[in-house]
């Protein structure tokens, strides 16, 4: 068994959608990782954020895939604002993923795991490394940018597990 990392995604309801998650897990388990998702590779009876959490503090690290799962036809944020300085801003057509894919890599965070978030393009967010489902997900996954980032995650994955291994030091 590899090396286990959260695998993290909300349910695909595309072809793409499922195809590029099920190439991902086989360029993980190629890479020496286990990856594992809660109600796929894993269950659980308790609340969903127990079980999130106990899934977590067995791995070490965590990829989300933020899949557009929101369409956003017509809408504003902060709609009619009477506060001076708010203004209402427009956020018609845009797509939205799972808060879990914002949840979960926060759960990360406070275990102190490394985080890498994968978005679809045109799901809304800072800078985030970005896929394209119009396009070939093998090119994706041997592309540059895809290669160095996931290098350097691994990194990180395998020093949580160097970590997880070492006593505490009392005097040095």
């Amino acid at each position: 068994m590899g090396t286990s990392v959260f695998l993290s995604y909300p349910k695909p309801h595309q072809i793409v959608q499922e195809k590029f998650v099920e190439e991902i897990k086989q360029y993980l388990k190629s890479s020496g990782l286990e990856p594992r998702t809660l109600g796929v590779t894993d269950y659980d009876m308790d609340a969903p954020l127990t079980a999130i959490r106990r899934l977590m503090l067995e791995s070490n690290g965590i990829i989300t895939i933020a899949y557009r799962r929101y369409y956003i036809n017509n809408g504003s944020f902060k709609y009619s604002p009477d506060l001076e300085g708010q203004d209402s801003k427009d956020i018609s057509n845009v797509w939205m993923t799972s808060p879990y894919s914002h949840i979960e890599p926060a759960m990360a965070f406070q275990l102190g795991l490394p985080i890498l978030i994968l978005r679809e393009k045109g799901v809304t967010g800072t800078y985030l490394p970005e896929f394209d489902l119009n396009e070939d997900t093998q090119d994706y996954l041997e592309g540059a940018e895809f290669l160095q980032i996931m290098e350097k995650w691994k990194g990180y994955v395998r020093q949580v597990v160097q970590s997880k291994g070492t006593p505490p030091r009392l005097y040095y």
